[in-house]
């Protein structure tokens, strides 16, 4: 049993990280900080109640940390678990820049601790219907790809650490890790980068509109983000030699935590109801898919098999690393309006 500590219990830790260390066989949740509230107390009576992270990590018998804290907060908190001999799970978006990925990358190898990222959206079951078309080869030689993570919420939600003036707030760091970690696991690095990052909504101060250009040898990746879409369009457009694709963001994961969910090993979560992936080929004409349901869990199965030795780390530092070079460069290439060379 790995006894874990959760770093903060607002909706990451509500959602993303409590319900499944609490409900896998092999981790326990240990201990939860919560600074004021006693929001833990009523579905995590058997955790230990934490005012301060410091306070957790002095307990020695803790051996796994999540940081789930904002993203301002995230290299400090993780240094300091890593100091104090802890195993580390960040949240994404990992660090603000990729200059802080690396310090804590080599603090951890040098402690010889696990840090990983939780980069959940690789468990999503629309993306690994995208990722089968990529690996299949079903379309040809890749010309154009785009994947979006598009919102409607025209209204601040008032948290500063995400829409303040705060460096690592904003749409790009927050949906873009996702999307951009998507790429990556995709189609690898790109050679340049060049990125349109604004702020079209009143009343928020950080960039809630974002397009990123990534290119490749032969075909470009465009990631985008909104949060002015009133009605979705598919979430991954591909469109190769011999076909194209399009998927819909289908997995229902997060909405089914928010409503109470317990989630398990199986497939807990509900696959969509209709077909959410449309293929079209000269060869076949249109095919339509219905995309199975993905698990967070198997994040939790992955960290389990990596800190018993028996699987490689599932989201490795060096992946955020990637990551946040790509955010880096689509900040400077806003700033100057140049195509930035990785």
């Amino acid at each position: 049993m790995i006894k874990t500590g959760i770093a903060s219990f607002g909706m990451s830790g509500k959602i993303f990280h409590a319900p499944f260390i609490q409900e896998h066989p092999s981790f326990e949740l240990t201990g939860i900080v919560e600074r004021h509230k006693n929001d833990s107390r009523e579905r995590y009576p058997d955790s230990i109640l934490y005012r301060s992270f410091e306070e957790m990590l002095a307990n020695t018998a803790i051996e796994l940390v999540v940081v789930n804290t904002p993203v301002q907060t995230h290299f400090e908190y993780a240094q300091k678990a890593l100091n104090a001999g802890k195993h580390v799970v960040v949240e994404k978006p990992f660090t603000i820049d990729a200059a802080e990925a690396k310090q804590l990358d080599k603090l951890a190898q040098e402690k010889g601790l696990l840090l990983t990222v939780y980069q959940n959206r690789r468990y999503d079951g629309d993306y690994a219907a995208v990722k089968a078309i990529v690996t299949n080869g079903v379309i040809g030689d890749m010309k154009e790809v785009e994947l979006k993570f598009d919102r409607y919420r025209p209204e601040p939600a008032g948290k500063l650490h995400k829409e303040g003036g705060f460096l690592g707030a904003g749409t790009l760091h927050d949906l873009g890790a996702h999307l951009i970690d998507q790429a990556i696991q995709l189609f690898n690095m790109p050679s340049a980068v060049y990125a349109d990052v604004r702020t079209i909504r009143s009343g928020v101060v950080a960039n809630d509109y974002f397009e990123v250009l990534c290119y490749y040898d032969g075909f470009v990746v465009r990631i985008k983000s909104s949060m002015l879409t009133y009605k979705a369009t598919p979430a991954y457009i591909l469109h190769g030699s011999t076909g194209s694709y399009y998927q819909q963001r289908t997995d229902m994961q997060e909405e089914a935590l928010a409503a109470g969910a317990i989630p398990t090993q199986e497939d807990w979560c509900a696959s969509p109801q209709q077909s959410d992936g449309f293929l079209y080929t000269a060869a076949n004409g249109e095919q339509s898919f219905t995309s199975k349901s993905g698990n967070y869990m198997n994040f939790y199965n992955d960290v389990y098999a990596a800190l018993t030795g028996v699987a490689p780390n599932p989201v490795p530092a060096a992946d955020a690393i990637k990551s946040m070079t790509i955010i880096d460069a689509a900040l400077e290439s806003d700033r100057t309006g140049k195509r930035i060379v990785l």
